[in-house]
């Protein structure tokens, strides 16, 4: 089952999914223009537009989540808990699902007694329901269910009808709250501390000061308090209106500076692409380097142990969908970002790229912005100084 949300809603698409109790992964990927064809068609590259997974059992919910692979949202949630710091000392777990990895470190955290499993099972249905509601509200876009065993291990499950009747009646609510409140990622600014201050108790004004730095979602604050963000955005609508408070976009966090070269490795046949990913690349302070076997790169990849991969999918003998999978079986490679490079305009390419694991879709041709652009988003800037490439990694360049 595949299409347009032009065409059927995700409500009706759930409510498929629960009639004939599938078993899989629903994959919804946003698009912020109308398209004319039936399907949506990818850019270059994507990286404004939101997608999610949501996962299923018999036609029940185990899991959803935005697409985005971050342990930012779990870390909110561990907040109140005050185990957010704990996630750091846990090794990625081997059962992690590569479009779920917060859901496998949730139940590592599990297993070493840090959650209790009434915890866990809140944070997983606060985690669903912050998902849905952010689905329902979609408008455009475009999805495909995929039929797959059942992300395991399971720890509750959620009927899907019940679910959708309070989320929609939360959306109808939300939507009274335009043009004042326009996306729960919005930030609180206390724009009249002195006003606000007469009208809220101390420790209610000194907890919004906190949160208030524009730094801090009004979805962040929903988690923190373990509340749904409808519950916030009521509280906060009033001194919204009255202009106390303010609400902005959340600003972007500066990256880190990387004190080391980051290495980048390119799978393609094609010599042409591997010479222009490798120019630019060694060009703006990365290690680039090449292979065009696809048979010898898993192995090779293994030994240079690169920060990224980019990796064509029309390869002979084996395809980049089957490298980029068989990398993400392996521990090492489950959190590396793998870029899948193309000359095949369609959706369905998208999907399936994402489905085997891949972080992002480049489509060729593609210049040195667009090329940069992602990998920067991905691993940062390149070091701007001089270098050779050192042996160990040269040696299994191609010419």
């Amino acid at each position: 089952m595949q299409g347009n949300l032009s065409e059927i809603d995700i409500r009706s698409i759930l409510q498929l999914i629960e009639l004939g109790q599938r078993t899989g992964e629903l994959f919804v990927e946003s698009y912020s223009s109308p398209v004319n064809n039936n399907v949506a068609k990818p850019q270059h590259h994507f990286p404004t537009e939101p997608s999610w997974f949501v996962f299923f059992l018999n036609g029940q919910i185990i899991y959803a989540t935005q697409s985005a692979g971050s342990l930012s949202r779990l870390r909110d949630y561990l907040r109140r808990y005050k185990a957010d710091k704990e996630i750091d000392n846990i090794k990625v777990p081997s059962f992690a699902s590569v479009h779920a990895p917060e859901y496998g470190y949730l139940w590592a955290m599990l297993e070493k007694g840090i959650l209790t499993p009434a915890q866990g099972r809140g944070i997983i249905h606060n985690m669903v329901r912050e998902t849905l509601f952010n689905l329902l509200s979609l408008r455009r876009g475009s999805f495909i269910f995929d039929l797959s065993p059942a992300l395991t291990p399971q720890l509750t499950t959620f009927e899907i009808s019940s679910l959708l009747a309070k989320i929609m009646k939360q959306i109808q609510e939300w939507n009274q709250f335009s043009p004042y409140i326009q996306s729960a990622e919005q930030c609180p600014v206390i724009s009249d501390p002195a006003q606000l201050q007469k009208t809220l108790q101390p420790h209610i004004y000194n907890r919004l000061k906190n949160w208030s730095d524009g730094q801090t979602s009004m979805q962040q604050i929903a988690r923190y308090l373990n509340r749904d963000v409808l519950t916030v955005a009521k509280a906060i609508y009033p001194f919204v209106q009255k202009g106390i408070v303010q609400l902005i976009d959340q600003k972007p966090k500066p990256l880190q500076p990387e004190t080391r070269i980051q290495k980048v490795v390119c799978i393609d046949d094609d010599v042409i692409i591997r010479e222009k990913v490798e120019s630019i690349l060694n060009q703006n302070g990365y290690k680039a380097s090449s292979l065009s076997d696809p048979l010898k790169a898993l192995g090779e990849v293994f030994l240079m142990k690169p920060d990224l991969i980019l990796c064509d999918i029309a390869m002979p003998e084996l395809d980049g969908y089957e490298i980029c999978a068989m990398l993400r079986n392996s521990t090492a490679f489950r959190q590396t970002p793998i870029i899948m490079l193309t000359g095949i305009e369609g959706f369905i390419d998208r999907v399936k790229a994402r489905i085997v694991g891949a972080t992002h879709y480049l489509t060729k041709p593609f210049g040195e912005s667009e090329l940069l652009m992602l990998v920067e988003q991905y691993i940062g800037p390149g070091i701007a100084i001089n270098y050779q490439v050192d042996k160990t990694f040269s040696k299994f360049q191609n010419t």
